[in-house]
């Protein structure tokens, strides 16, 4: 009995010790759980304060990002602005020019039909004049030679034959008078189709009056820039100029900083590594090195795209890649002052213009219009541009008419067709037209003028020579005793044929011969 009591109250007490114990330790659990919890919500609150200061961090980052961005593309737009007004202001002043121009040339050309007219009713009332004079003159001679044949009681035989030689001395004269005048004739209509071909031609084409120089204008957007493009003691601009070889001069001129050089290819490169630092906004020594480079891969492309558009305009197709190179660096060539892709353009238009009034091919004359200076972009060779570039094109198997144009447009070789004399003409006209090239120097116009006095006075019976009107007249006398009118005709034909070989000259020379006979006696 004693031993079931203890059971039981071990029993007892185990189950109170498992209840008390079960109460304590859910006690204790849910104290613990509770510290976790409040340590878990403080640190969800931590960790979502750090995401929104990172966020924040972030959303500033960024704005400035996009700030700096916007920036770049509005000094981007603003350069892009003020380069399109620019050109459209010059567009603009070009184009009042042209119409100016036109209207000089439409009133011109009004008074040259006007005093053509004239002119040709003038001659139609000299031919009438000239026919009755030779009606009035065969007249009187059949009246002379009736009173000859009934005053010399000549035999008939004598008298026809005395009258056949007479009339066959009055045909010779009408003759000789009739050659000369229908080769006056020949002479005139040929200078009127010349002249009217040549009016045609000029009057459809605009010449730009500039020529080229050797600065070149690049605008900045404030004068601001021209602190950060000097740099610190000059150090940006002796970068720029040992990279370009280009001389940059920044002076008061408000917002403008030119470029000197006498090479228009390198101006062109200086003035886009310039123009690319001026966008970047960056401007120092290893900047400028950088768009230097980026600009001659550029100017590769500027090339091309030139000699594209002057083949586009012109309507000149099928011209290889190569070629089509070699015309856009025309463009950053001279001669004389003179663009040459301008001068080789004009030379083109000219031709081609010339060529279809004349029912010619004007393509074969635009084309050799266009390559026939070609010769002064390539390699320096023994041989005169005009053969250089000749024979350079024969790898391209360009046409004969093309070639032989090119080579004798400054009498290199013999001319085999009438493109090849448009073609000289166009580059004649090209050449001599006001504000073409620059200016004669007084030492070289000196020059020309002795040399066309010594060619005349190396022919026999020339007494003395004089040139005038600035060269396009030279007056020859001679000696009237070893010289008669024939030769004296001849004469002036030599001494034009021996100038057009050894003289160069724009336009035309006329030359004059002057034959004096003076008869002296003496009353003693």
């Amino acid at each position: 009995m004693a031993i079931v009591v203890n059971l039981f109250l071990i029993v007892l007490a185990s189950l109170l010790f498992f209840v008390v114990g079960f109460f304590v330790g859910r006690f204790f659990l849910e104290k613990i759980g509770t510290t976790k919890v409040l340590e878990a919500e403080e640190r969800a609150v931590q960790v979502v304060q750090e995401a929104q200061k990172e966020a924040n961090d972030y959303k500033d980052l960024k704005v400035a990002e996009v700030n700096q961005e916007w920036k770049k593309r509005r000094r981007e737009f603003d350069a892009d602005v003020t380069v399109r007004n620019n050109k459209f202001n010059q567009l603009q002043k070009q184009v009042r020019q042209k119409e100016n121009s036109l209207k000089r040339q439409s009133q011109e050309l009004k008074d040259g039909e006007k005093k053509a007219a004239d002119d040709l009713k003038e001659l139609e009332r000299e031919r009438e004049a000239v026919a009755n004079k030779a009606k009035e003159l065969e007249r009187i001679i059949a009246e002379q030679n009736e009173k000859l044949e009934a005053i010399s009681n000549l035999q008939a035989d004598d008298a026809k034959q005395m009258l056949k030689e007479n009339m066959i001395s009055v045909a010779r004269n009408e003759a000789t008078e009739t050659i000369h005048k229908i080769h006056e004739e020949a002479e005139q209509e040929a200078a009127r189709i010349a002249e009217k071909t040549l009016l045609t031609a000029i009057q459809r084409v605009s010449f730009e009056q500039a020529t080229e120089s050797a600065l070149s204008v690049v605008h900045i957007q404030s004068d601001e820039l021209k602190g950060r493009i000097i740099g610190r003691e000059g150090r940006n601009i002796k970068a720029f100029e040992n990279a370009t070889g280009v001389d940059i001069i920044v002076d008061d001129t408000p917002e403008v900083v030119i470029l000197s050089c006498f090479d228009p290819l390198r101006r062109e490169l200086a003035k886009l590594t310039l123009q690319k630092l001026l966008i970047d906004g960056v401007i120092h020594p290893v900047a400028i090195e950088k768009a230097y480079e980026d600009a001659k891969k550029e100017i590769d492309d500027v090339i091309m795209s030139t000699g594209e558009e002057t083949l586009s305009s012109l309507q000149i197709p099928d011209m290889p890649s190569k070629l089509v190179a070699l015309i856009g660096k025309m463009k950053y060539h001279t001669i004389y002052g003179q663009n040459l892709l301008q001068h080789s353009r004009e030379v083109a238009m000219l031709a081609g213009l010339m060529a279809a009034e004349l029912k010619l091919d004007a393509k074969y004359a635009k084309r050799a219009g266009l390559l026939h200076d070609l010769g002064l972009v390539l390699p320096e060779s023994d041989d005169p541009h005009a053969i250089a570039g000749m024979k350079y094109l024969q790898k391209f198997r360009e046409s004969r008419v093309v070639l032989n144009a090119i080579g004798a447009h400054h009498g290199d070789v013999e001319k085999e067709s009438p493109i090849a004399d448009l073609v000289e003409a166009a580059n004649v006209i090209s050449s001599a037209r006001p504000g073409g090239r620059g200016a004669v120097t007084p030492e070289g116009h000196v020059k020309r003028l002795e040399n066309l006095e010594e060619i005349a006075k190396g022919f026999p019976g020339v007494i003395k020579t004089y040139a005038l009107q600035a060269g396009r007249e030279i007056r020859v006398i001679v000696e009237g005793e070893n010289v008669n009118d024939s030769q004296a005709d001849i004469l002036a034909h030599d001494i034009a044929h021996k100038i057009e070989e050894e003289a160069d000259y724009p336009g035309q020379i006329k030359v004059s011969i002057i034959r004096e006979k003076r008869s002296v006696a003496y009353a003693k």
